[in-house]
């Protein structure tokens, strides 16, 4: 399958069939969200709405209709790469998130525990530590 770049010239016709297809697939991305984070998807999507509605609208066509959207990974696997990427980031409350999404997808928290561990070598024990400590905190819920 050829890929498109993400910025290209559509006709009006191809527009609309883009449009129907982003619909259809922003409700089964908001089924999937509602299965991994079944407390927080809606709430999430409302914070970022009302910390800008733009800001809110991006993330979700971006994030989760095409990145989150794209096949080769199950999505437990997705938030787990999300976790470490978001120790990188040094992120919190993002972090507390997707491990508890991650957690909801059905890892297990010897999944989450290694990819957090796998942070160590390239990031440092002071995000790693603190990581452990928001799935800790998780875990306590």
């Amino acid at each position: 399958k050829q890929r498109q770049p993400l910025f290209h010239a559509l006709t009006p016709r191809a527009l609309a069939d883009r449009r129907i297809q982003r619909v259809v697939a922003r409700r089964a991305e908001q089924v999937q969200i509602t299965r991994a984070k079944p407390r927080d998807g809606g709430r999430i999507q409302q914070r970022l709405e009302q910390l800008d509605p733009d800001l809110g609208t991006y993330i979700r066509d971006f994030a989760y209709d095409t990145v989150y959207d794209r096949p080769g990974l199950d999505l437990k696997s997705k938030e787990l790469i999300a976790c470490a990427l978001l120790v990188s980031l040094g992120s919190p409350p993002e972090l507390r998130t997707h491990i508890r999404g991650a957690m909801n997808a059905g890892a297990t928290e010897a999944e989450v525990r290694g990819a957090l561990l796998m942070c160590v070598p390239y990031l440092g024990f002071p995000r790693t530590v603190a990581a452990f400590e928001i799935l800790r905190q998780h875990l306590e819920r």
